[in-house]
């Protein structure tokens, strides 16, 4: 078990959490977070699984989404407080999405990725997603590309 693991657990997210969860997206993207109107949306729309890492008191201090139809997955978003990045949290996230999409029966996982977050881009590299395509000017209002990354899930790591 990592330290990651060891200190925090993780769960499904439910509707009490929105509170929580936005002042994360909020606090992580800045001008580009979603409104709490599309994250209540997104926690309670159809095909989603979203989950949330708790630490030791209970405080949720990061979220990830899934959206799964059919045999296609996309990572809708993944994000954590920014005291707790850099201990193996973002990985436990992504574990947790990608079991999830394995037990719906999802081949292929999709994400986008700011092209300027090399730390963001070399853990989905390290869990088996690989860089097909980049959207110009995605995200907005800073003009940054984002690279579209797809796992194919025989090759997950």
């Amino acid at each position: 078990m990592s330290a990651a693991e060891a200190e925090f657990e993780l769960r499904a997210a439910t509707l009490a959490d929105l509170d929580a969860i936005w002042a994360i997206e909020h606090a992580v993207f800045d001008r580009e977070a979603w409104s709490i109107e599309m994250m209540r949306d997104e926690l309670t729309a159809d095909h989603r699984q979203y989950v949330v890492l708790l630490n030791g008191q209970g405080e949720i201090k990061g979220y990830g989404g899934l959206l799964a139809v059919g045999e296609d997955g996309d990572i809708q978003t993944i994000a954590l407080a920014p005291e707790v990045r850099g201990a193996g949290h973002g990985r436990v996230l992504m574990d947790a999405l990608l079991d999830e999409a394995d037990s719906r029966g999802v081949r292929k996982v999709f994400l986008e990725v700011r092209a300027d977050n090399p730390i963001a881009r070399s853990l989905y590299a390290s869990l088996g997603f690989t860089e097909i395509a980049v959207r110009p000017r995605y995200y907005q209002p800073d003009d940054v590309d984002a690279v579209v990354m797809q796992l194919e899930m025989e090759n997950r790591r």
